[in-house]
């Protein structure tokens, strides 16, 4: 019954990647408030776990970023266009330094096999970034669904492939 029940999940998030990738606006405002209620969450719980915390000299820090972070996932709640915007640009920095870290660490590695592969993902990052930054306003509607339809579609498969070579 689990087993059915877990194959049953990994098909769904095939499906919904699938749809998600037919109606990309509805699936980045999905993205945006998921976040949303994650940044709410996490940060609550991290404000929450520091009144139970011994006193340290950076407590005070961790209180202002708790707060800062439930506000943040406040506004992101409060304005889901503007989170769309907002969460657009982390992506793009967030692929920018991630194609700048793999430029570093393929060439620390240059002499081994992983060298070409590792360059070749750092300029996909990097390509990612200048795609985003170069049509943001326009892009923004539509990539964050993108990527989670492409995330959903890409767990899904490789999940389902995982399960059928354990059963065989």
């Amino acid at each position: 019954m689990k087993c059915n029940f877990i194959m049953f999940i990994r098909i769904a998030s095939v499906i919904g990647g699938i749809l998600a990738l037919f109606n990309p606006f509805s699936a980045t405002l999905a993205a945006e408030q998921l976040a949303s209620w994650l940044f709410l969450f996490f940060w609550v719980l991290e404000f929450v776990a520091l009144f139970n915390a011994p006193f340290t000299s950076s407590k005070l820090f961790a209180v202002i970023n708790g707060v800062v972070g439930v506000l943040l996932g406040i506004e992101l709640l409060a304005n889901p266009l503007r989170g769309i915007l907002a969460l657009t640009i982390a992506v793009g920095i967030l692929f920018l330094f991630t194609g700048i870290g793999k430029i570093f660490i393929a060439f620390a590695i240059r002499k081994t096999a992983l060298f070409w592969p590792l360059l070749l993902s750092a300029a996909v990052s990097i390509l990612l970034a200048i795609l985003i930054f170069s049509d943001y306003p326009q892009l923004a509607t539509s990539l964050l669904g993108i990527l989670l339809a492409i995330e959903l579609i890409s767990n899904g498969i490789a999940t389902i492939a995982f399960s059928c070579h354990k059963m065989a």
